[in-house]
């Protein structure tokens, strides 16, 4: 690979299109051609020398070496926004102190690492204490004050009154199968046709509690073969053909770890979104640890819708 010939401008495309699915909405989003947008992933797979896209009339689905390199797109993104921001810092006065952060263990995962490597970039000289909880202890803890912020799904507190919540991605539920599955056929699946399947529930983040009342308020009530705190579980169940699972978008990847691939199909149903978010004490003044921790949280969301 020629490196100088790939630009800054070809990974915001990338990260686009990989993000909105299709190069028509990508195109939509940043406000250019998709003509343009087209010979620019079509360069940058050229430079890589791998196709980062399975292309079809239903959109742009990622390869293997596609979601690999999203990643790393991300990280390049983050860090040219990180050497500005460390600029401005180191300006004005360098960050210190403590900044303790709470998280689940199903979030910590998705959220926490980039974000958190970009804050140590940004501020090191800020001392970070990171702890996973349940979500109820994790709401005990900020109202407490014992947490300065939390990244956690947001679309069910216990506590809602007494926090500060600001979302920064909102994942819709996906029904998750296997390839082979007579519901695959179909690109949108109504809640009562995934009813007569045996579900694997995952019991994690209170996940399962939304989903349950989708289900109570469709009047339906499907089979669990299993109930699971392991996501590789129910990716590997769903993969093997024991079941099926409803799922927010935002834990979806293609393939378990014995190289099963897992389907994801849109449903027919009008079902809440499943919000991921930053959580605060209502009422406590932020430190400013704590206010750029936010600050870098809301710019790594923006980056990835853009």
């Amino acid at each position: 690979m020629n490196q100088r010939h790939v630009t800054l401008r070809q990974f915001r495309y990338f990260v686009a299109v990989a993000e909105s699915g299709s190069v028509a909405a990508a195109s939509r989003m940043l406000a250019i051609a998709q003509s343009a947008l087209t010979k620019s992933l079509g360069e940058l797979e050229d430079e890589l020398g791998s196709a980062l896209f399975v292309r079809s009339s239903k959109g742009m689905t990622l390869t293997p070496q596609g979601h690999r390199f999203l990643a790393s797109a991300r990280k390049v993104i983050g860090a040219v926004a990180d050497a500005v921001r460390l600029h401005a810092e180191q300006a004005s006065g360098a960050l210190s102190g403590t900044l303790a952060i709470g998280v689940t263990s199903l979030v910590a995962g998705y959220y926490l690492s980039e974000l958190l490597s970009r804050f140590r970039r940004v501020a090191p000289g800020v001392q970070v204490l990171v702890t996973e909880e349940t979500p109820p202890f994790l709401e005990h803890l900020l109202i407490n004050g014992e947490v300065d912020v939390a990244i956690m799904v947001s679309s069910a507190l216990g506590e809602p009154q007494a926090l500060v919540v600001e979302v920064l991605t909102r994942s819709a539920n996906r029904v998750w199968l296997p390839a082979n599955h007579a519901l695959a056929e179909q690109e949108e699946i109504a809640l009562a046709d995934c009813a007569l399947h045996d579900q694997v529930v995952l019991e994690a983040d209170r996940i399962d509690e939304l989903m349950a009342r989708v289900w109570a308020r469709h009047q339906l009530k499907p089979r669990a073969l299993l109930r699971t705190s392991s996501l590789e579980a129910v990716r590997s169940l769903v993969g093997a053909g024991a079941g099926i699972a409803v799922l927010p978008d935002f834990l979806y990847r293609p393939w378990t770890l014995d190289a099963e691939h897992v389907e994801a199909r849109r449903l027919r149903d009008e079902v809440p979104t499943v919000d991921v978010g930053l959580v605060w004490r209502r009422g406590s003044g932020l430190k400013p640890a704590a206010q750029e921790f936010i600050d870098l949280a809301r710019e790594q969301s923006k980056t990835r819708r853009s």
